[in-house]
């Protein structure tokens, strides 16, 4: 088994190098270790905002687009299913037209300035939300906050221009015992079509984790997005860790 060199150092990862010990470095074997120069950390957390009988993007809004979307570029706009959510500020994080990091605030009820080519995560800055908020993007469906969450569960992320991300974990989970559950990894390189890169099974409730002892690497501005395929009514989690390092 590789075992980590403590005198190794993070950026002789970036690069070229083609080292297989270098690349065992970004694998859970170093977590609690010093980011390398660049570098930073997104953990991304999803659920289904209803029980689902087949496949669906594990996000929000699976009850009322089964597959996240992917809506085209355009300025945010946030509403509410409750009044007493009007004027509260909701911070939407995503990608700008030119696929750089952008967060925005804007206020329940109001449009942005931003445009944005993808919306990957929104929380409420203020209050917990009363109602369902929904984000559009360019006028189309693109995040929810359910009642009381405050924030967004949705298994999608793209890469940043600029950046390689590096998948370290996967965790899944369901919420019915009688149930038998696939997840599906799928990424999606920028002018490409989305392909299967991972798909882990249970049943009974179990919930499954897998630790990448090389971490999956994926190029700037990849789509990534966590389904789900079960066999009767139910809930699921997704959760991924990725090591964004700078090109």
């Amino acid at each position: 088994m590789a075992q980590f060199n403590h005198n190794a150092h993070f950026n002789r990862f970036v690069g070229n190098n083609t080292d297989i010990y270098e690349v065992v470095h970004v694998s859970p074997a170093s977590a609690g270790i010093p980011l390398p120069t660049g570098g930073s950390h997104i953990n991304k957390f999803g659920h289904t905002g209803t029980d689902h009988n087949g496949t669906a993007t594990i996000w929000d809004a699976n009850g009322t687009t089964s597959v996240y979307p992917y809506p085209s570029s355009g300025v945010a706009s946030i509403t509410s299913s409750s009044g007493d959510d009007t004027g509260e500020i909701v911070e939407v994080q995503g990608l700008d037209g030119d696929y750089e990091q952008v967060v925005e605030n804007i206020a329940v009820g109001a449009s942005g300035s931003v445009t944005f080519s993808r919306i990957f995560r929104a929380r409420k800055v203020s209050a917990t939300n009363v109602g369902t908020i929904t984000i559009n993007q360019g006028g189309a469906l693109a995040a929810q906050i359910l009642p009381g969450n405050g924030q967004t569960l949705m298994a999608v992320y793209t890469i940043p221009a600029g950046k390689t991300g590096y998948l370290l974990k996967f965790h899944g989970n369901v919420n019915k015992a009688n149930v038998e559950v696939s997840y599906m990894l799928f990424a999606r390189p920028f002018g490409s079509a989305f392909n299967l890169k991972g798909m882990f099974s249970t049943q009974g409730g179990n919930p499954i984790t897998y630790d990448y002892p090389i971490a999956l690497q994926f190029e700037e501005t990849t789509d990534i997005r966590i389904d789900m395929r079960s066999s009767s009514a139910a809930g699921a989690g997704a959760i991924f860790d990725i090591l964004l390092v700078d090109n």
